[in-house]
């Protein structure tokens, strides 16, 4: 066996066994991140501030609550570490305040809730930085939101409890 060829095999060994890798430690490492969470008093409405810590875009493909049940209403809030996000029983005025709904929009790389947060304490954030709220609305009081989402190919589910 030439050189040339034992290079190719050893090279297809290695990105196999890179592929193989990449799912387990992207699903041990996933790129949702949730911070506060703010809810209506009957806890009907609720607003869970969200990100990505991850390198690429985010897509919401879905949101359920409590047993998997379908909520009401669905919007994702996009706005800025400087404006609060809005929590409401309703959603007349969803325009003013950012809301879209989640097939419309994803979550940017680098919006960690977390990180925002550090940029409004030392007084490093700006309007150009994005924040991200998730709304959701159920007839009844919301214990628990799942939310499932794809990241680089891969689907996530990520489940929120709400205390």
């Amino acid at each position: 066996m030439s050189i040339l060829k034992k290079l190719v095999v050893v090279l297809a060994i290695v990105i196999v066994i890179l592929l193989i890798g990449f799912k387990p430690f992207m699903k041990r490492n996933p790129p949702l991140e949730s911070g506060t969470i703010g809810f209506a008093e009957d806890r009907h409405g609720v607003v869970i501030a969200i990100g990505n810590t991850g390198l690429k875009k985010i897509k919401i493909t879905n949101v359920l609550v409590n047993n998997n049940e379908r909520p009401l209403n669905v919007k994702i809030q996009e706005s800025n570490p400087l404006q609060a996000l809005i929590i409401t029983d309703s959603l007349d005025e969803e325009k003013k305040y950012g809301f879209k709904d989640i097939d419309s929009l994803v979550i940017e790389p680098n919006t960690s809730p977390s990180d925002s947060l550090e940029k409004v304490n030392n007084g490093t954030a700006t309007e150009k930085d994005k924040t991200y709220g998730l709304y959701v609305e159920q007839n009844k009081s919301i214990n628990k939101v799942i939310i499932k989402y794809r990241y680089m190919g891969i689907i996530y589910l990520k489940e929120i409890t709400v205390e």
